[in-house]
């Protein structure tokens, strides 16, 4: 295996990120024989887009076979539906990988699949990059340039030897294919667990696009018969609102398997946003521009 290189790829989902990722593969990469995998629309679109050599549908056998490099990027009750199918089709020196939004639920699915000796090894993945507007259409080949790409590696807790499949998954050829390749694309690789992973996308992405969607609920329910106040928005007011444009069934999935976090995130927003309503009279504020001017210069330069 040593010598092992990714030279076929089957993309499962060729909407944005699987769409992107395929762009991706061409733009950055040579030699790489690129399939796809979707409804039967969905994926001639891509195909009809140049982003891949095979388009396929139905079936899952005939889309892995001889894959090198299988990469789910499906919404996340399809991955888990189909994950247990990809694990007994997969060839056995395929690496598969996914994209899902959240990792600790399908990284524990994927524990009891893949045995990680002389077979198909999962590698739980997730590219923190997207756009309010979902499918190919919308899929670019520079999607992830820039953009941090959560690579999840379970530490092995201490004196306990290094088996199963989450040990030493750093150290496998076929993860240190994909990584270059991710690399090759602009994205920056960072090693987490999956619980460390839902926490911290929990609160800087999850809660977020929940806060955007019921602020412009909020605003569209007091509409009134002249646009009001919709009508005197500045753009302001559409930078804040940009997560708003995500379409539900995007989300649907990933609310469900990171409820946990996101419900103690919720509460603890709940009690901040209760906390300015009380300070409105009072010069406290300053502390809260003064923290959240701090955090947007981080933002600005990561």
């Amino acid at each position: 295996m040593a010598g092992h290189i990714i030279n076929r790829v089957t993309i499962l989902g060729t909407g944005l990120i699987g769409g992107s990722f395929a762009l991706a593969l061409r733009k950055h990469t040579t030699g790489i024989h690129i399939s796809g995998w979707d409804r039967p629309k969905v994926v001639s679109d891509a195909h009809a887009r140049d982003a891949l050599d095979a388009p396929f549908y139905g079936e899952l056998g005939p889309a892995l076979e001889n894959a090198d490099l299988i990469y789910i990027a499906l919404p996340i009750s399809v991955a888990l539906d189909l994950l247990p199918e990809i694990a007994r089709l997969a060839p056995s020196h395929a690496l598969v990988t996914d994209a899902c939004s959240t990792k600790l639920r399908i990284g524990q699915t994927a524990e009891n699949l893949f045995p990680g000796e002389n077979g198909p090894i999962f590698l739980g993945g997730h590219p923190m990059a997207g756009r309010e507007l979902a499918g190919i259409a919308s899929a670019t080949p520079d999607l992830f340039r820039d953009a941090p790409y959560a690579v999840i590696s379970e530490p092995q807790p201490e004196g306990e030897a290094a088996l199963g499949p989450r040990a030493n998954v750093k150290d496998d050829p076929r993860v240190t294919a994909f990584v270059k390749i991710i690399q090759k694309m602009g994205a920056r690789p960072i090693w987490l667990g999956a619980q460390q992973h839902d926490y911290a996308v929990g609160l800087a992405s999850h809660l977020p696009q929940l806060a955007a969607v019921a602020l412009a609920a909020f605003l569209y329910d007091r509409l009134d018969e002249n646009g009001l106040p919709i009508t005197l928005a500045g753009p302001g007011l559409r930078d804040s609102l940009r997560l708003a444009g995500s379409p539900y069934h995007t989300w649907r999935d990933i609310v469900l398997t990171n409820r946990d976090v996101l419900a103690a995130a919720l509460d603890l927003f709940a009690r901040r946003i209760e906390d300015i309503r009380e300070r409105l009279a009072s010069r406290d504020l300053e502390a809260d521009f003064d923290s959240a001017n701090e955090l947007y210069k981080l933002l600005r330069g990561l």
